[in-house]
């Protein structure tokens, strides 16, 4: 297990990374032709597309994408053309607006009747994680679509399947997310660590998920609010989750209270996620997005620990070597734990 925490320590510091871009496209009453789009990403996303920051201070503002009016129309706009009814679509004005935590761009296009056809080149140009997320159709919310490299075209027509097929996309998200999520496993190895029995373990991983569970439902209610400022705070207090149990696996001896303990910094953990998704602006589709993420991520977590057990119990067997992985894990975790914590609190300072 060794190897494992190694490479946890040379992972990112910011683990919750969404590669995603979020499209709506719609058609308003009484407009003719007018087909309306809105996409939001990331200011680190734009900047993989094009160099949007044009003081190059570091920090985009909304003047840098005033003055990138020309680059954003031909970086971004003309790498996802348009089409209705097999003609392209003509282009009518742009706008860029930068949000609390996500930038949002917005065009008009003049289209011909017929399905809406819509292909995001750009993709190409990111990295193959990313994909693009289709939110809305032409009558309204049908459902999800994904869009990656190697499918890029979107076509945006009416269909009961996309609803189902949506949430398996986001299904699988989740899945893949808990798997990069290096700080999530990390936290997961430090916990169960001191091992203990089934029943205990069940309990464990239990509390961790309900208490993921109620923070992502909650914010996808909207009872929890989730701005650039919190999530930072959010970052910082996952990575002292880690250091904390790995400190807690090097003092005490006993850890009564290990399940108590796991559900609360559970509550924390799933801000983490929620914060992710939040941050991309998904509107009205935050929930469905949270929902389907979430039962992935928790899939994933219950592959973690299946793999992770019967090495566990294993090692168990053998009170000394239990004794001194524990302790040399727990080291190795707190000093991924505290590089973590040190890097995300200067964020937040910066």
């Amino acid at each position: 297990m060794a190897p494992l925490v190694l490479g946890l320590l040379a992972a990112r510091a910011h683990a919750h990374d969404a590669d995603i871009l979020y499209a709506q496209l719609w058609r308003p009453e009484a407009a003719g032709a007018e087909v309306r789009e809105r996409i939001t990403l990331t200011a680190d996303t734009l900047a993989l597309l094009l160099p949007a920051d044009a003081d190059g201070d570091g920090v985009l503002s909304q003047a840098d994408l005033d003055a990138r009016e020309r680059a954003l129309a031909v970086g971004f706009w003309d790498a996802i053309p348009l089409s209705a009814g097999g003609r392209p679509c003509v282009r009518s004005s742009t706008t860029a607006h930068l949000r609390d935590t996500y930038v949002e761009l917005g065009a008009r296009f003049s289209c011909a009747p017929g399905v809406l056809r819509q292909r995001f080149s750009l993709l190409s140009v990111l990295p193959p994680s990313y994909k693009v997320v289709l939110g809305s159709a032409v009558q309204g919310e049908v459902g999800q679509r994904f869009a990656d490299a190697l499918q890029p075209t979107l076509v945006v027509e009416e269909g009961p399947e996309r609803a189902a097929s949506g949430l398996l996309e986001w299904v699988g998200l989740g899945l893949s997310h808990i798997f990069q999520g290096a700080d999530h496993l990390a936290f997961l190895l430090a916990v169960l660590l001191v091992g203990g029995s089934l029943k205990r373990v069940l309990l464990l991983v239990t509390a961790f998920t309900v208490a993921h569970s109620l923070t992502l439902g909650a914010t996808a209610l909207g009872w929890l609010e989730l701005d650039g400022a919190r999530g930072l705070w959010v970052e910082a207090a996952i990575a002292a989750s880690i250091l904390w149990v790995a400190l807690e696996n090097l003092v005490l001896r006993a850890h009564r209270h290990r399940a108590g303990l796991t559900f609360l910094f559970g509550l924390v953990h799933g801000l983490g996620f929620a914060s992710v998704l939040r941050g991309y602006g998904f509107g009205d589709s935050v929930a469905s997005a949270l929902f389907g993420f979430n039962v992935g991520v928790e899939l994933g977590q219950a592959l973690v620990v299946l793999a992770l057990l019967p090495l566990i119990r294993l090692i168990q067997r053998r009170p000394s070597l239990h004794h001194r992985t524990v302790r040399v894990l727990s080291l190795l975790l707190l000093a991924t734990g505290g590089y973590w914590f040190v890097e995300r609190a200067f964020a937040l300072i910066g």
